[in-house]
């Protein structure tokens, strides 16, 4: 089966080669990349989001911070003015620390600011090297399909196919089993016309030379018992040549 198994093969061939046409698309790798920028800018969005959540709780302690130094500053003045200076102290003891953590936060808040502005700058470089990319991803598609199309009618037009290679190799062997089997014909019909094979359309089964003899004298008995039986019915004077008419002719 030959033929039947040329054409699987062409045919697995054929699927294997769409297959890993379509794994290499072109197209389907760029808008890959275009979706994983967008995934890279959508974590940085997120980055920025955390880090003003961060900046604005710090805010928030900050102002709590502040209101209790306030209180507390009311606190040791109230003191003082009871004579209270204990109290007073006390009070301005707790201000002092509460002070301490409010200067951190403020540290804190500006660090934090200074990594959101960093952070906005790398997202809003990063939103323009996308949409440039998906402007430059665009075109090159559209230069793939319509390059894709030209091969697609180039290839029909010429006949020229992923497959053709194969075809134009079994042609290529067909035509010289062709001129293999002519010559080999030629070469039979020489050695026939001359004598050198036997008759290929004879009957039978081929014969050897001692075939031939034992058919020759077969054939000369044959003969003998004719000619006995011809001599039989005629007589013997039968077996004399007959005379010429001139002869007949001289007869008194």
């Amino acid at each position: 089966m030959p033929g039947l198994a040329g054409r699987t093969a062409t045919l697995i061939k054929a699927k294997l080669s769409k297959l890993l046409d379509r794994a290499e698309d072109p197209a389907e790798t760029l808008d890959y990349a275009y979706e994983r920028q967008l995934e890279d800018l959508q974590n940085v969005k997120r980055g920025i989001a955390d880090v003003v959540t961060a900046k604005k709780r710090l805010q928030l302690q900050e102002a709590t911070f502040k209101q209790q130094t306030d209180k507390l500053d009311g606190q040791a003045r109230e003191a003082m003015a009871a004579g209270r200076e204990d109290l007073s102290r006390a009070a301005l003891e707790r201000k002092q620390l509460i002070s301490s953590e409010v200067s951190s936060l403020d540290a804190q808040v500006a660090e934090l600011e200074s990594e959101q502005q960093k952070l906005t700058d790398a997202e809003a470089g990063l939103r323009d090297k996308i949409e440039a990319f998906r402007t430059k991803k665009e075109t090159i598609k559209a230069e793939y399909s319509a390059a894709e199309a030209r091969v697609r009618i180039s290839d029909a037009a010429t006949g020229i196919g992923d497959d053709m290679a194969d075809i134009g190799l079994a042609m290529q062997r067909a035509v010289e089993k062709t001129g293999d089997m002519k010559a080999r014909a030629s070469a039979v019909e020489e050695l026939q016309a001359a004598g050198t094979l036997d008759d290929i359309t004879a009957l039978g089964p081929p014969q050897d030379d001692i075939d031939r003899q034992l058919a020759q004298l077969g054939n000369a008995s044959s003969v003998d018992d004719e000619f006995n039986k011809l001599k039989a019915e005629l007589g013997p004077g039968s077996s004399k040549p007959p005379q010429s008419a001139s002869d007949t002719d001289a007869t008194p």
